[in-house]
């Protein structure tokens, strides 16, 4: 942390500054979701005591390791009626908080127990600091109020329903499984295939993670293939008879609400930012036309082979951006797709590890592409999977061993050029 201190006195030049002064102001600036009062509580500094610059630099050093600030910086002025500090502060990055095996409360009196101890608790926390500690604490108050002798514990988890990560609480030593999981839909109870892969889930460990993942990788395509494209699923409810401060049973039944919405349509999608490959192209790559039930998988996989495209013609670094207009009348949804092509790339050299001699000329042998000739992803990725699985296929008969290929692309956007850079263990 890098503390910047700027001393106004209104004393003679020559009169040496005193070691402490009345505290008489504290401010705090570049907040974006907490208030001068959220920090001014976190700094633990009150009005009208003695502060120095050991008591600042404590207080910033509080407001750092809370973990709710990036970066603190503070100066301050003294004039005649006391100190005004000012903290010039960054909030840092925050995540959703995620209860993933808690059965016994709701997320509403979960939150509402985490207020009690962290007030400005909005459901979200940084990644590390003292915040996170304090949330646990606060939980784990929460069951002990039950009687509920468990740990609780927290770790930075993949989302398993969106982009990013979550906080995630679990408690240790809760035998708990998860009897059965029931939909709000009956449709889901007359698919073979779902009622298949629920056994993914039914009779493992209570957790919502389990759950939540099951909804997002198997049910939620189960629906995107029907043109449900604003499905919502869930959260998952336990859901228990009886008195509520008994101790729970050891399998839990759960229930998943589910609002199918409308079946969407295809209606089309408006390409910009394309030159390398014609609007009509990667339409053709999506592969529905006006009125094809919007198969959501269909449209995703389309976007897929789109970049697969590019990358078939060097241009490793395109990216897309497609953004759905729902049309809540007529049921169709439409994609305006921003295209960023980059740069065409040529493949330079190869740098390979782990191998003899002779597997690395039997590599360059049968390697596809020429120096200086138009990188093609597909072929790369093709050479790859015949080292990974059909490793004969390139050494013949050569007596090479490994288990794993770690492989990169280095990329020089500057000179248009990629190095394949090959790792064997």
């Amino acid at each position: 942390m890098v503390a910047s201190l700027f001393l106004s006195l209104t004393s003679e030049a020559q009169t040496p500054a005193p070691a402490t002064a009345s505290l008489h102001e504290t401010r705090a600036e570049g907040l974006k979701t907490l208030s001068e009062a959220q920090v001014i509580a976190l700094s633990q500094l009150e009005k009208g005591s003695q502060v120095g610059k050991p008591e600042l630099q404590a207080a910033a050093d509080r407001l750092l390791q809370t973990g709710m600030f990036a970066k603190v910086n503070y100066s301050f002025q003294t004039r005649g009626d006391g100190l005004t500090v000012t903290f010039q502060l960054e909030e840092a990055p925050r995540v959703p908080i995620y209860y993933d095996n808690l059965p016994w409360f709701s997320d509403g009196e979960l939150a509402d127990a985490i207020r009690k101890k962290v007030p400005y608790f909005d459901g979200t926390l940084p990644e590390a600091g003292a915040v996170v500690d304090q949330v646990s604490d606060a939980l784990k108050e929460l069951l002990a109020s039950r009687q509920l002798n468990v740990s609780v514990e927290h770790e930075l988890l993949a989302n398993p329903l969106a982009e990013g990560n979550v906080q995630a609480f679990r408690v240790d030593g809760g035998a708990f499984y998860i009897a059965s999981v029931e939909f709000g839909d009956p449709g889901v109870a007359a698919s073979h295939m779902v009622q298949q892969q629920l056994s993914e889930v039914q009779g493992k460990p209570f957790s919502r993670m389990t759950i939540d993942l099951f909804l997002s990788e198997q049910l939620r395509p189960f629906y995107l293939q029907q043109g449900f494209l604003r499905v919502k699923l869930g959260p998952p409810e336990v859901r228990l008879t009886g008195n509520p401060n008994q101790k729970l049973p050891d399998q839990i039944p759960v229930f998943v609400p589910v609002s199918t919405g409308a079946v969407y349509h295809w209606k089309e999608a408006q390409w910009s930012g394309n030159s390398v490959l014609s609007s009509i192209t990667l339409a053709n790559e999506i592969g529905l036309k006006r009125g094809d039930v919007a198969n959501g998988m269909q449209i995703e996989s389309g976007w897929d082979r789109a970049r697969e495209e590019y990358g078939h013609r060097g241009y490793l670094d395109a990216k897309l951006d497609p953004v759905a207009s729902y049309d809540d009348q007529a049921h169709t949804v439409s994609y305006a797709v921003s295209v960023t092509e980059g740069v065409q790339y040529h493949y330079n050299t190869m740098v390979l590890t782990g191998l003899s001699v002779a597997g690395e000329a039997r590599i360059h042998q049968l390697w596809p592409t020429a120096p200086s000739a138009v990188f093609d992803k597909s072929l790369f990725e093709s050479f790859l999977t015949k080292l990974q699985t059909h490793p004969s296929e390139i050494f013949g008969e050569l007596p090479v061993h490994y288990e794993t290929v770690g492989h990169w692309l280095r990329t020089d956007p500057a000179k248009h050029s990629v190095d394949v850079l090959l790792d064997f263990k």
